[in-house]
Order: C-alpha cells, then sequence, then structure tokens
C-alpha cells in the first residue's frame, strides 16, 4: 500500500495514507513522498485533517475500520473503491469462519455492494467476487514491483557453489502452504539443493513447521530466517535459484513477481493466479497437493544451471511488461478518474 501510495504520489496525485495501528507515520518512504500524506487518529479524525476528499480506497475487508469507512463515506457521498485483496477467496472465508459469517450478514455484504467499484488483482479472484453476486462492478488491476538494476541480477548462476538455494519468502502462516512443502521436500529430497524460508511468524505457525522439519529428518538443509526489510530481502532473492510459494490461496502474490523481476524462476500452486509462468516458460504452475508441489520440485531441482540462467531475460521481460508500479498507477488513476 505503501508502494501504491507513493506511486499515485509520482503521477500527480495528492495521497493521504492511513492504516489502522498507525504504521504509515515510520514508513521512509512515505515521509520522503511529496504527495503522500501518513494520516494519523481514526478513520474520521484522519479524513477530517485531509479535508476534502474525492475518492477513499479502502484495502481490506471483516475489520471494523473498514465497516467505519464505508460508513463515513456513504455520509460525506464520496466515492468508494475497496480492494478485496484475496479476503473472499475460499480458503480466507473459511478462516474463522463462525466470525465472518456474522459480520458478513450484519454489514461486510451491504458494505461491498454499496461501493462504486470493487477491485481485485486478478481474473481469478475476480471470478470469486463476482459469484457473489454483490451488484458492484469489479477491476482487475495487478500489484506492482521494483525492477532491480539489471547488473544485479547478471550472472547470478554463473559461480559454481557447493549448494543451490531454493527460497520461500512470505508470512508463515498456515494459508502459505509450508507444511506441504516440507512433505514434498522429504520426498524428492534433491540433490546439492537447500531450502530456506524467510518471514514472520504468524499466529506461532513456525513452530508447527520446525516441527514438520525435523521430523522428515530435514534439519541440515532446511533453515529459516525472521523478518527482512528491503536491503535484506533483495540478498536473499539474488542469492537464490528458485522460488518457491506453495499457497493454498493466493489473490496475487506479489513475493512471485519480486522473484520474476530478480530474475528468479518459480514454483508456486494453481492456487496462485500465476498461469502466465508457463506462458512465458519461466516457472512451474503446479496443483495445490503434496503430490503437485513434489513434481514441480523434481523438475525444478533437476534443471541444469545453464537452463535455470537461460530464464533470466524472459522472467525481467514479463515484470517489465505489466507489474511496474508506474504502470499501475496510471490503471488507479483511470479508474479514479471515472469516479
Amino acid at each position: 500500500m505503501s508502494r501504491l501510495a507513493t506511486a499515485l504520489g509520482e503521477a500527480g496525485v495528492e495521497v493521504g495514507l492511513w492504516s489502522s495501528d498507525d504504521s504509515v507515520g515510520v514508513n521512509p518512504a512515505i515521509m520522503e513522498a511529496d504527495q503522500v500524506r501518513p494520516l494519523r487518529g481514526s478513520a474520521a479524525s484522519a479524513l477530517r485533517s485531509f479535508g476534502d476528499v474525492d475518492v477513499i480506497h479502502d484495502n481490506g475487508i471483516w475489520l471494523p475500520h473498514n465497516h467505519r469507512l464505508a460508513s463515513i463515506a456513504s455520509e460525506r457521498r464520496v466515492p468508494r473503491v475497496v480492494s478485496t485483496r484475496g479476503m473472499l477467496e475460499p480458503w480466507a472465508v473459511n478462516h474463522k469462519r463462525n466470525k465472518k459469517r456474522i459480520a458478513w450478514a450484519l454489514y461486510q455484504r451491504r458494505d461491498l455492494a454499496t461501493a462504486q467499484w470493487l477491485h481485485t488483482t486478478g481474473e481469478n479472484e475476480r471470478a470469486t467476487v463476482e459469484a457473489f453476486r454483490l451488484g458492484a462492478p469489479v477491476a482487475v488491476i495487478p500489484n506492482g514491483v521494483e525492477l532491480p538494476p539489471r547488473g544485479q541480477t547478471a550472472g547470478r548462476l554463473a559461480a559454481p557453489r557447493e549448494f543451490r538455494t531454493a527460497l520461500f519468502m512470505g508470512r508463515i502462516y498456515p494459508v502459505k502452504g509450508l507444511p506441504m512443502l516440507i512433505e514434498a521436500w522429504a520426498r524428492v529430497r534433491p540433490i546439492g539443493w537447500r531450502l530456506r524460508i524467510a518471514g514472520p511468524d504468524e499466529g506461532g505457525h513456525r513452530a508447527v513447521v520446525e516441527r514438520a522439519v525435523l521430523a522428515a529428518g530435514l534439519g541440515s538443509t532446511v533453515s529459516f530466517l525472521n523478518y527482512l526489510g528491503d536491503d535484506a530481502r533483495r540478498s536473499q532473492l539474488l542469492g537464490a535459484d528458485l522460488f518457491i510459494l506453495p499457497s493454498h490461496s493466493e489473490s496475487f502474490g506479489l513475493a512471485v513477481a519480486e522473484a520474476l523481476a530478480h530474475s528468479l524462476p518459480v514454483l508456486t500452486t494453481r492456487q496462485a493466479p500465476w498461469g502466465v509462468l508457463e506462458d512465458y516458460r519461466c516457472g512451474w504452475w503446479v496443483n495445490p497437493t503434496v503430490e503437485g508441489v513434489a513434481d514441480g520440485l523434481r523438475l525444478a531441482t533437476s534443471a541444469a544451471t545453464e537452463e535455470l540462467a537461460e530464464m533470466g531475460a524472459r522472467r525481467r521481460e514479463l515484470v517489465a511488461a505489466r507489474f511496474r508500479w508506474q504502470q499501475v498507477a496510471k490503471q488507479f488513476i483511470a479508474l479514479y478518474e471515472r469516479l
């Protein structure tokens, strides 16, 4: 959200950025952006401090502040865009299902139906949202990603190494499918490869994954890293040979776009909207099962170093063509102007 805000600001839009936890106030990218103002306090006070508003763009659903923003938009007669961010996908709806059924009946369905536009990041998610028959139109605009300088990714696989590295980077949370990945890795046990899992633990799920690693006897080849800042993320992406996202549900999968931007081949499941991996021949799009992930691992880890290296130009071309932040910002501005 912070990068979308700065891309909009760079394109000439005056943006007020608010989050319920006040985290925008300590975001360096936001503090340095001329056209982006971090807003604090409650949603209502933040909007009052911003002044005249042409569009409210709410990211996410289910939480009380999402409902409050819907009420404020209605009271002030301000057009509202809602990005569902995968939160209506079957896995997400079934997670904490009882609470969501109550919220759906009390306010969430009405809040979505009264939005002027709904936004999804992929066609699969649009089909899911449209199946709810909410009545509001749905726009598909992808997330953006930064392209690193071409020189940083050149020659990534040239130097011989003792091990090649497969990298997962993201939240360590049940929806990401890490126990499934560990079981698949234990079946394949690729020689000369190691698996690195990097990201913040949510809900204590890392302990579950660590137990699976130990039970499978993979302690010597699977390692964990904590939350990574921007520089550390880039370092991990540049040092890896394969990126893996074994998710049960993804509305977009920004980590996939980041990996492609860094010239990494990607293995992900068909629950992520990345069929273009096959179209561009820059990765593996597999069934979201242990067998599917294991089959993908066999193909990916048996590929020659030269074969993986040859994919680099195709990956970068895909990201440059579809997912630059400047292009994404233009699409959002066109949507706002229609409102």
